[in-house]
C-alpha cells in the first residue's frame, strides 16, 4: 500500500516532504497491520486496535482531520514528524493516538513525554491522552506543572506511568532529582513548540533532549516556523517527515467573532440579554466548570429556556440523548464545559458564547468551531471582564481574525429580537398546515363559534390566540432595568479617554539620549500594567548595573523605551532578550 494510500483524501492543502523510510524494528513490527486493506473509512486503516477504534466511536469522531491523515502512518511506523498547522486543527490527536498504539505493556517507566508551553495545555493534552485511553483501563497518564503538589507527582512517578505531560520547568525539576526516570522513553512530542520559544523555554527543552536516551521518536508541532524551531528540528530529529497543513481562511471568516465586557455580578443578566436580542438557532454556551454549567442552565430555564446540560458528570447515553434533542430542535441551548461538547457536530449551531474565558487559543477555537458548519454562518460571543480584557490579543492570534466589541443589548435591542422571532413563527405556523386534517377543522369550528357567541372580529381572535401564545409574562421589557449597561459604558469611556490622553502624550516627541547611553526597546507596556520600577529591578539585576546608570524610561501601550549605557556586552544584551517582567519577555532591541 502506498503513503498516498495510507493518507486517504484531504479536504485542505497539504504539503508533505517525506524522505526514504529507513528500516527499524518499529517499522517491522507495524508492516502487516497496515499493509492489510485500503483505509474503509474515518479512522479505521491507520492501524490502530479495536480498542481504540470503539473508543473513537463511542465519543462520537468519525473522521480524522486532515492534519491526523497525514501524521498517522508516519508516527506509527515511529517516524520522527514536524508538524505545522494552526490551533484547533486536532493536532493533540494527531500524535496521541498513534503513539497510544504504540505503547509497550509491561514498561514501569515512561515512554511517551510531551512538553506543552503551559499548565493549562498540559491538562488539556493530559486529558486527551486518558479520554483516548478509556479502553486501556491500566494505562497511567500523569500531568506535571508548576503550581501543583510536587510529593503527589513523585508518588505517582514511583508507582508507574505510561505517558508524562509537562510544562517544561517542572519536568526538567523531576529529572534533576531523579523522579522521571527517562531511560526506557520511546517518544517525545514538543506541542506549540513556537510559543515555547516566545516564553523563554527552549534553552530547557534543549536540556531536556539532551538527557533523553539515543534512540527515541522525536514529534515536533507548531503553529509557526521560526528560524530557531527549524534549527531546534535539523539538530535533534533524524530524518523527519514534515506536514503543513494550510487551511482555508474562508472557513473561518464564516464565524462573526465579538466580545462583550461586563463585570462578574453582570455576567448572567448580560448572557440572558444576548439571548434574547441574538438568539434564534441552536446555541452553545462554555462554561469553565462543571458548577458553572448547571448555575446557567438553572437560570435560562426559569427565563422559560429550553436548556440541556453537558459536563463530565452526564453519562454517555444520556449525552448522546441530548445531542439528539439539539439537533432535532427540542433543546435550543446547551451549556457544556471543553471535555463534554469535544466532538459535538450539530448543523443548526448558530450561536457559540464563550461565559467564561477558555485558557488558550487552541481550546477558543475548538470552541467557536462548533458554528458555522456545513457551509453556514454563524457567531461567537466571547464574555470578558475589564481584567481579562489583555488576553484578546492571544485569542485573535489563535484564529487569525479580529474579535469585534459589542455592548451589552439594551432593552431596545432586546425588544427587536423579540417582535423579529415573533414574526417568524407567526410566518412559518401560517405555512405550516397541521399534520391532522380533523384537528385544523375542530380549530376553526372553535374559532367561529367563540367569534359568534362574543360577537368578535377576525382581528380581535387572532389577538386573543396571539396572547395566550405569548402567555402571561410581558413581551417587551420596559426602560430603567439596564441603567447598570450605561453606567459600565460610561466607565469605559472613561478609561478610554484616560488612555487616550495617555498615548496623547506619549507621541510627543522626546529628546535623544545623552551621548553615552543607547536607547532600546522592550516588549512590555501599559497593557502588561508595568512600572518603570519594574523595568529598572529586572534589568539591574540581570546585568548588575546600579540602578541610577539606568536612564530614561517611557512607557508606551505595548512597549516601552529605556536608556542603557553604550558598549553593553553581547551576552547581556541575549540574556535580556529573554528576560521576563510581569510575566511576558523584554526581547529588547536598539530603538530607531
Amino acid at each position: 500500500m502506498t503513503e498516498q494510500q495510507l493518507r486517504g483524501e484531504t479536504p485542505c492543502v497539504v504539503d508533505l516532504s517525506v524522505s526514504t523510510l529507513t528500516e527499524s524494528p518499529e517499522a517491522e513490527l507495524f508492516t502487516t497491520t497496515i499493509e492489510s486493506t485500503t483505509p474503509e473509512s474515518g479512522f479505521s486503516g491507520f492501524g490502530f486496535s479495536d480498542a481504540l477504534l470503539k473508543t473513537l466511536a463511542d465519543k462520537g469522531y468519525t473522521d480524522p482531520s486532515p492534519i491526523q491523515k497525514a501524521a498517522f502512518p508516519d508516527l506509527m511506523l515511529g517516524r520522527d514528524l514536524v508538524g505545522q498547522a494552526q490551533t484547533g486543527t486536532g493536532k493533540t490527536a494527531a500524535f496521541a493516538l498513534p503513539l497510544l498504539e504504540r505503547l509497550q505493556s509491561g514498561q514501569k517507566t515512561p515512554q511517551v513525554l510531551v512538553l506543552a508551553p503551559t499548565r493549562e495545555l498540559a491538562m488539556q493534552v493530559a486529558d486527551s491522552f486518558k479520554a483516548y485511553a478509556a479502553g486501556h483501563p491500566h494505562l497511567k497518564v500523569l500531568a506535571v506543572y508548576g503550581g501543583s503538589d510536587f510529593r503527589s507527582q513523585i508518588s505517582a512517578l514511583r508507582r508507574g506511568v505510561d505517558v508524562v505531560v509537562g510544562t517544561p520547568g517542572r519536568v526538567m525539576d523531576h529529572m534533576r532529582q531523579g523522579t522521571l526516570d527517562t531511560s526506557g522513553l520511546r517518544s517525545l512530542v514538543l506541542d506549540e513548540a513556537d510559543e515555547m520559544l516566545r516564553m523563554g523555554f527552549i534553552d530547557d527543552v534543549e536540556w531536556i533532549l539532551g538527557q533523553l536516551p539515543e534512540e527515541r521518536q522525536v514529534v515536533l508541532f507548531s503553529a509557526t516556523m521560526p528560524s530557531e524551531i527549524r534549527r531546534l528540528s535539523k539538530r535533534y530529529l533524524k530524518d523527519p517527515a514534515e506536514i503543513t497543513i494550510r487551511t482555508k481562511d474562508q472557513e473561518g471568516r464564516r464565524i462573526r467573532q465579538r466580545s462583550i465586557t461586563v463585570p462578574m455580578p453582570h455576567k448572567l443578566e448580560a448572557l440572558q440579554r444576548v439571548l434574547d436580542a441574538c438568539g434564534g438557532e441552536g446555541v452553545i454556551i462554555f462554561t469553565r466548570t462543571k458548577a458553572i454549567t448547571l448555575t446557567v442552565a438553572e437560570t435560562l430555564e426559569a427565563a422559560g429556556h429550553q436548556v440541556a446540560v453537558l459536563n463530565g458528570d452526564v453519562p454517555q447515553n444520556q449525552r448522546e440523548r441530548t445531542v439528539e434533542r439539539l439537533r432535532a430542535g427540542s433543546v435550543d441551548i446547551l451549556v457544556a464545559t471543553d471535555v463534554a461538547a469535544r466532538g459535538l457536530d450539530v448543523d443548526r449551531i448558530g450561536m457559540v458564547i464563550n461565559y467564561d474565558m477558555p485558557f488558550d487559543g487552541e481550546a477558543y477555537v475548538h470552541r467557536i468551531g462548533r458554528t458555522g458548519r456545513a457551509g453556514r454562518t454563524g457567531e461567537a460571543v466571547l464574555f470578558v471582564t475589564p481584567r481579562e480584557r489583555r488576553f484578546i490579543n492571544n485569542l485573535e492570534r489563535a484564529s487569525g481574525q479580529p474579535i469585534e466589541p459589542m455592548e451589552v443589548p439594551g432593552n431596545t435591542a432586546i425588544n427587536q429580537g423579540r417582535l423579529d422571532r415573533l414574526h417568524k413563527r407567526l410566518v412559518e405556523a401560517t405555512q405550516q398546515p397541521r399534520a391532522n386534517a380533523d384537528e385544523e377543522a375542530l380549530l376553526q369550528e372553535l374559532l367561529q363559534r367563540i367569534g359568534t357567541e362574543l360577537e368578535l372580529s377576525s382581528e380581535q381572535l387572532a389577538y386573543a390566540a396571539l396572547s395566550l401564545a405569548i402567555g402571561p409574562d410581558p413581551l417587551l421589557r420596559q426602560q430603567g432595568d439596564d441603567d447598570w449597561i450605561h453606567n459600565n459604558q460610561r466607565r469605559d469611556r472613561d478609561r478610554g479617554e484616560r488612555g487616550d490622553r495617555r498615548e496623547r502624550r506619549n507621541d510627543r516627541p522626546s529628546r535623544p539620549p545623552e551621548d553615552n547611553m543607547q536607547r532600546y526597546r522592550v516588549e512590555v507596556g501599559h497593557r502588561d500594567r508595568v512600572k518603570p520600577g519594574n523595568l529598572v529591578g529586572a534589568i539591574a539585576g540581570e546585568t548588575g548595573l546600579q540602578g541610577r546608570l539606568i536612564g530614561r524610561i517611557q512607557i508606551f501601550d505595548n512597549h516601552s523605551l529605556v536608556d542603557l549605557p553604550k558598549g553593553m556586552p553581547e551576552d547581556v544584551f541575549n540574556n535580556l532578550r529573554s528576560l521576563r517582567v510581569m510575566n511576558r519577555e523584554l526581547q529588547i532591541t536598539t530603538a530607531t
